[in-house]
Order: structure tokens, then C-alpha cells, then sequence
């Protein structure tokens, strides 16, 4: 059973720093139709913390999927971390340098591989920063260790699984995206995609769970803002299944670790004429 603050502060880890368990992972991830920004890969080669790898939420995916960022099996997760120089028996904090975003991703992809010591950074890399902790620019070249991957199904939703949890309304399903594209009366950032939300689910902007400095709301305020979704199965969704983390670990912050999330979301579910979506009018 998992437990405990699935985040850890920048003071704890500049603390256990040393540790020779400990690895640091960098997991910025720069959303595409952002344009005129730096790509994650570029951030993370302009400052990133010392030793920090990059975990690149777009190369380690399922290469097959037309969707972007789809979680990969479980070999060629287990590839690609290997060469991170991630193994097994490793205590992991992901954090990015841009908010949660894809931190909180990166966590859960550990998790639903089967890794149950990763942390998140609170604040991320600004936080880290705000305590003087050391910045590199060079990559470390950290040797290999071995990783044993073990999907947890139990974690992850696809959409034939949605659309038999909509028909049946068993589940709560929580979104991510604000609430003008959750209602439909805003634009879906993604060219073709309509707005709207899956029938059923109740709006959670990610962005509601944090403070105006980039951390995340306490504990005690999370658990008033989600005490209806602090037990029991609850399903997170977003646009591509990045921001949909940032619920999970929210809920994992007021003790549900069970959050499964649908990894294609809103991109996959609004793409198919089949399936029915929900506005505010």
C-alpha cells in the first residue's frame, strides 16, 4: 500500500542530496502549441539540478500510439530508464521547471510501471532555486542499472473502459482543463478538436490545486477542496493525459493513491464521432 506525502520540499532534498540511492529525474514538458518557447529538452540543457536526468515524456511513450505521450509497455519503459541510469531499488524525485507539468505525469508513469519510491518536488525547480540550491548545464552520464517493469492495470484507463464507465456512471471522473473548455464555450488548444466535456465528469482545474507561487495547495486545503474523491475509484482526465496527474497526485496527497487516469483523454475521447460529449448549454 502506498502512503504518505507523495511530495517532498526543496530543503528535504537538498538534505538527502548526497544519498547515493537518491535520483533526481527532470520531467519538463513543454506543450507543443506553446510556440515561440523553449522546448523541455531545452530548458533542462540551460539550468537543471546537478546530476538531474531528463525524462522526455515524448520519447519514452508508446511510439506506436497516433496519440502523443501514451503510456509504453512495460519493455520499452524499462529500456529507456535503464539508460537514465534509473534502476530498481532507487528512490526517485521528478520534479520540472514548469510547475507540475509533466511532474506529476512522470510520477504516475513510475507508479503505473510498478515503482512505488517516487516523489515529486514541490515547486519544482523554482523552488529549488529559491533556496539556493546548485543549477548545472551539462548532462550527467550516469551508467546503466537494471529496471524491472511491472504494469499496474489498475492505474490506467483506455477508452473502451471509459465508455463502459460512462454507460454505467460508476465511477467519478475528474477533468483538468479549465472550465471554459470543459464547458465548451472556450476553444480546445489542439486545431479540429471540439471543446466539451465526457458526460459525467466534474471539473477540476489543475491549476485550482496550487498556490500562487507554484506549490502545491496544502493538505488540508485539497482535502476540503476534494473531499468527495477522497476514497473510492476516481478516473482523472485532461487534454493528453499530462495535466490529468496533477489530480492524481492531489488525491495521493490526501491519502487516495487508487486515482486511475485515461491516458488518451480529451484528444482521444472528442476524436471519435462515437462518443458523446457534454457542454454547459
Amino acid at each position: 500500500m502506498e502512503s504518505g506525502d507523495p511530495l517532498v520540499s526543496a530543503e528535504w532534498l537538498k538534505q538527502q542530496f548526497r544519498t547515493p540511492d537518491l535520483k533526481v529525474v527532470d520531467a519538463t514538458w513543454v506543450p507543443p502549441f506553446l510556440t515561440g518557447r523553449d522546448t523541455g529538452r531545452q530548458c533542462y540543457d540551460k539550468a537543471h539540478i546537478p546530476g538531474a536526468v531528463y525524462f522526455d515524456i515524448d520519447d519514452i511513450a508508446d511510439q506506436e500510439s497516433g496519440l502523443s505521450h501514451m503510456l509504453p509497455d512495460p519493455i520499452l519503459f524499462s529500456s529507456r530508464v535503464r539508460k537514465l541510469g534509473l534502476g530498481d531499488g532507487h528512490r526517485i524525485v521528478v520534479y520540472d521547471s514548469n510547475g507540475f507539468f509533466a511532474s506529476a505525469r512522470v510520477w504516475w508513469m513510475f507508479r503505473a510501471m510498478g515503482h512505488r519510491d517516487v516523489k515529486v518536488l514541490d515547486g519544482g525547480l523554482k523552488a529549488w532555486e529559491a533556496i539556493e540550491g546548485e543549477i548545472e548545464d551539462l548532462p550527467p552520464m550516469p551508467p546503466e542499472r537494471h529496471y524491472t517493469a511491472r504494469k499496474r492495470a489498475d492505474l490506467v484507463r483506455d477508452m473502451p473502459q471509459m465508455r463502459r464507465h460512462v454507460e454505467a456512471a460508476d465511477v467519478k471522473i475528474l477533468d483538468a482543463r479549465d472550465s471554459g473548455r470543459f464547458d465548451g464555450t472556450a476553444p480546445e488548444p489542439r486545431e479540429g478538436l471540439p471543446s466539451g466535456h465526457i458526460p459525467g465528469s466534474v471539473c477540476v482545474p489543475a491549476s485550482s490545486l496550487m498556490t500562487a507561487d507554484g506549490l502545491m495547495k496544502p493538505e488540508s486545503d485539497l482535502a476540503d477542496m476534494l473531499a468527495d474523491y477522497a476514497s473510492g475509484p476516481v478516473i482523472t482526465t485532461c487534454g493528453s493525459g499530462v495535466s490529468a496527474a496533477v489530480i492524481a497526485l492531489a488525491l495521493a496527497r490526501i491519502g487516495n493513491y487508487d486515482a486511475a487516469v485515461y491516458d488518451g483523454s480529451w484528444s482521444e475521447w472528442a476524436d471519435d464521432n462515437d462518443n458523446p460529449i457534454a457542454t454547459a448549454s
